[in-house]
Order: C-alpha cells, then structure tokens, then sequence
C-alpha cells in the first residue's frame, strides 16, 4: 500500500511538471533579453496567451538529500491547544519537494490590461530515509491564491517598473489539532528588472482570525513581507529570498534563503538551497532551523 501511493504521488508530482514544462519551454529557447517578466506574467499583447492555460509559477523542484540541522520535533505555537504532547524522533535528512502553477482566468480588466489568476504551490518534508517512523511526510503545505496583475511600463534608465498588483493568499498545513496551522493574507507586490537582475517586493496583511488563531503572532516570526532578488546569466539562476517583521532591533526576525541553480542538459538542472529562519514551513512558523539541500530543478523563479 506505501508503495503504491509514493508511486501516486510520483505520478502526480511528474505530471504537473510536464504541463509546466511545455510553457517554459518558450521561455528559455529564445534570447534572454528578450525574456523575463513580460513572459512569465503576459504583461504584453505579444506574450498574451488564452484563459485557462497552465504556467509556471514558483520554482518546481526535488531535493533527495536535505539537511536539517534541528528537527522540530515537538511542534508548539504559542496556542495553548496547539501544542504537540507527542515528540517524534525526527532525522536530520529529508526529501522536500515543491509545484507550483498558475492559470489566468480573466483577462483584459481595467484598461483591457489587468489579468486575474488563480495560482496553487504545494511544497512537501518527507522522512523518507526514516524507518523508524515508517517514512512519514513530516509536512506539507498547501497555498492557493487569487492574484490580480497589472503591466506597468515605467522606466529609470535601464531599471524598468514591470508590474504591480494584490493577491488573495491561504496557507495551511491541512492538519487536525494540535498540529492545525493556518493562516490568511491580502497581498500586494511590485516587479521590476534592471539588465540581467529581476526584483520582487510582496508585503502582506493578515486577516484576523474569528475562531481561534492556530499560529499568534505568526507575522513576527515569518514576517510582513518578503524581497526576491533573481540574476540569471549563461543559464545559471541565483535567487535570494528574504522575509523580514521589519522590526530593526534585537526582535528582528524572519527568514532567508539562498538558491543557485546550474545547467544539466536542456531544462533539467541542477539545484543548492541553503536557507536560515524562522517559517520554512507553518508547522515551523516560530521555529528557527538552518537548511541545506542539493537536487534538481525544472523550472526557477524566471
């Protein structure tokens, strides 16, 4: 019965990947300077694509060896009822994995230049190389959004205002109490690119909860917003993914991570993740831990 639903979900993860693939192959078979947000989001009547087609999102990737240099092992937010009485005997090694997708909706709004999207990203913990607990999926966290864009065409020099817009944001771990971790956001982001660099900026509100609130102070920990700095060249991606409570003093907290992704053969490439702080995932959301992780990707941020 493991076997068949690891080899389930192996379907399912590769499947999507294949639908994803199929748009970035248009991406990354034509000159890079010519590419970048205006792809990725249609943000030109040259790169409008219909309704309902599938697109990359978030990067899609597999990482076998993952280390985690402290397990959280007991789970405790700072709910009373959210606290884990169960400690498990976690291993330091995992499998994570993460899909991502995105389908426009709606197009042609305000202007006849807005688009509505509707995107999902799921990223998974696996103990895959922990008998002793029988293999479990540590986490998993599901995060579907409703996100409205707009182009923007205004420019500094070569440092280019790309595109400005809000979302609706749920993520959840899909877990019972104690472990439940949920929360609601209204976002609002900002892309812009300069040469070879792309540049995002994404701060959030989050809604108050009305019925008990599975993770306090949630956006001390993770954070009001987050930066994304992207530099591709020659086929190489680096990214730096920053999350910040704006708070600059001794209670600053939130979280960073570094990418790098080298070419293997065509799209395939290979792919480090080193990152540090607090929320890598909900059930970790006041928890800080170090990451390292070597594996493969098949789609990056741009």
């Amino acid at each position: 019965m493991r076997r068949k639903i690891i080899s389930t979900i192996c379907i399912s993860l590769f499947g999507l990947l294949s639908l994803a693939q199929e748009q970035e192959d248009a991406i990354f078979n034509q000159d890079r300077t010519n590419q970048g947000l205006n792809e990725r989001w249609e943000l030109t009547p040259e790169t409008r694509n219909k309704t309902f087609t599938i697109s990359p999102y978030k990067p899609v990737y597999v990482l076998p060896f993952r280390y985690v240099n402290k397990p959280n092992e007991q789970p405790a937010s700072l709910s009373p009822i959210n606290v884990s009485e169960e400690h498990k005997d976690y291993k330091k090694l995992e499998i994570k994995f993460q899909i991502s997708f995105k389908t426009k909706i709606s197009q042609g709004l305000f202007f006849g230049k807005g688009d509505l999207w509707l995107a999902f990203t799921q990223t998974a913990n696996w103990q895959a190389y922990n008998d002793g607990l029988s293999r479990p999926f540590r986490e998993l966290n599901y995060e579907p959004e409703l996100i409205f864009n707009y182009p923007l065409d205004l420019a500094i020099g070569d440092f280019k205002f790309k595109m400005v817009g809000f979302g609706f944001n749920h993520q959840s771990n899909g877990r019972s109490l104690p472990e439940s971790r949920s929360w609601n956001r209204f976002t609002m982001h900002l892309g812009m690119e300069y040469k070879k660099w792309t540049f995002f900026a994404k701060p959030w509100l989050r809604f108050r909860e009305t019925k008990g609130d599975d993770n306090p102070q949630i956006t001390d920990y993770i954070g009001k917003g987050e930066f994304n700095v992207i530099y591709s060249n020659w086929g190489h991606v680096f990214t730096l993914n920053h999350r910040t409570n704006f708070r600059f003093n001794h209670r600053n907290r939130g979280y960073t991570e570094f990418t790098w992704s080298y070419p293997i053969k065509n799209h395939l490439k290979a792919f480090l993740a080193v990152s540090n702080g607090y929320g890598d995932s909900m059930i970790d959301y006041n928890w800080n831990q170090t990451n390292i992780g070597v594996g493969i990707t098949l789609i990056e941020w741009l």
